[in-house]
């Protein structure tokens, strides 16, 4: 390699080093959202969903962006009613201004329970607070949303879920997603 191509990959990789904005020695994790309830993909037992208990499940995170201020938590179904022939997503549970710091929810968290400064939004049954999976046919899936945003929201006083994404646009740094399924027995 000659000295000119040398000189030009060197500054190359300091350029994108530099663009990571990194200290030397670390690196960055990617934000990871788990539940010992139910594996990525895997079936939601009924006892977090309104057939049995209507409990939310237990979430944990790894992962946070550096500057995380806050965490919004959104769960829907894109499903809804139907899979075969969806019309809507269905919002089953919004927190948001998750305290950075926070780094779980356990299973049937209680409103009283939540991380300090944690607000909640509406669901799409008008109500605060989590609504486990009840699909009226088929199996739905479930998305559980974690966002690290870049600042702290205003109190928005229980937002739906597009107030919510207004909210939040331009200030998302990083998302992870958790999806489970659910198919009640007929």
């Amino acid at each position: 390699m000659n000295s000119v191509s040398s000189a030009t990959l060197l500054v190359a990789c300091s350029l994108i080093y530099s663009a990571t904005g990194l200290a030397e020695g670390e690196f960055n994790m990617p934000l990871i959202l788990k539940s010992n309830d139910f594996v990525h993909q895997g079936e939601i037992p009924p006892t977090l969903t309104c057939d049995n208990g209507d409990s939310s499940p237990a979430l944990s995170w790894s992962g946070l962006p550096a500057n995380t201020k806050s965490l919004v938590l959104i769960v829907d179904d894109p499903d809804a009613p139907d899979p075969a022939k969806p019309k809507m997503t269905w919002v089953h549970w919004i927190l948001y201004n998750l305290p950075p710091t926070a780094t779980e929810l356990a299973q049937g968290v209680a409103a009283d329970d939540l991380p300090a400064g944690t607000l909640q939004g509406k669901n799409d049954w008008g109500q605060s607070g989590y609504g486990g999976p009840c699909p009226p046919i088929g199996r739905h899936r479930y998305f559980h949303k974690l966002y690290a945003l870049d600042i702290e929201l205003p109190n928005l006083h229980q937002p739906n879920k597009a107030q919510l994404e207004a909210a939040m646009a331009g200030h998302i740094m990083e998302k992870a997603e958790l999806i489970g399924t659910y198919q009640r027995q007929q």
